[in-house]
């Protein structure tokens, strides 16, 4: 009889333990998974296609890397996105924002030398070199640009973090993302969003300056008050400058 009773005192125990467990399971993802909710949820009705999105000045694409100097698939894939929109007239400058925090690694000009190549006069591109992360292109955009209103051009999985972010930083935008087949950097990108999202509310609600500051430039106000270039310019390939200077 007291065997028994000690042993239904230790199942009881184990049971409370494993319960407990299993709350503090629980909680921890909830705490991992609550702010990519709150990604989501912050993006509801501003994620739409190059056809439907509302125009918009500019357009921001985020860097995604380089190979051998040249863009990545899914950088090369933004940017034809970004070219579709200028095309057709949904906005007028395209802000590249990506990592130039070395001599030899250099995104946003790969990024401009990609859009004049595929036909966005250069006087339309305008580069920040300092988009080290998706706040700082955001926050950046907004302080050293002055971008109020924008389309932001990203992968999926990306899209939601970017349009919460560049609300933060004070930018009205919505959201055109590119599809992708699902590869290993595809899953790669998806778990790392999960990870990301974290960092990313703590930026909204705190909103940190940016990695690099900087001045003021002008670079976009100077693009969108230049003449409309002639649709045959347009057409062509790499034209002259017009971005702004390394910030």
């Amino acid at each position: 009889m007291v065997r028994t009773r000690h042993a239904v005192r230790a199942w009881s125990r184990t049971r409370r333990g494993q319960r407990r467990l299993a709350q503090a399971v629980m909680g921890v993802c909830a705490l991992v998974l609550a702010p990519a909710a709150w990604l989501h949820l912050s993006s509801d009705g501003r994620v739409r296609t190059v056809a439907d999105v509302p125009a918009a000045d500019v357009a921001i694409v985020f860097g995604a890397g380089l190979r051998d100097g040249a863009p990545t698939p899914y950088l090369a894939h933004r940017l034809d996105a970004a070219v579709a929109l200028y095309r057709t007239g949904k906005v007028k400058v395209v802000l590249v924002t990506g990592d130039n925090s070395t001599r030899d690694y250099d995104e946003p000009d790969a990024m401009r030398a990609y859009l004049t190549g595929h036909g966005v006069p250069g006087a339309r591109v305008v580069d920040d070199y300092a988009g080290f992360d998706t706040w700082d292109s955001c926050t950046r955009a907004r302080r050293i640009f002055g971008v109020r209103r924008a389309v932001l051009v990203t992968q999926g999985f990306h899209v939601t973090r970017a349009l919460a972010l560049c609300e933060a930083a004070g930018i009205r935008s919505y959201g055109v993302p590119v599809a992708e087949p699902h590869d290993a950097t595809w899953y790669y990108g998806q778990t790392r969003e999960v990870l990301a999202a974290g960092k990313a509310s703590l930026d909204a609600v705190f909103r940190p300056a940016p990695t690099f500051l900087g001045p003021k430039e002008h670079g976009v106000a100077r693009a969108l008050a230049a003449p409309e270039p002639p649709k045959a310019a347009a057409a062509g390939g790499r034209s002259g400058g017009g971005g702004s200077g390394k910030g």
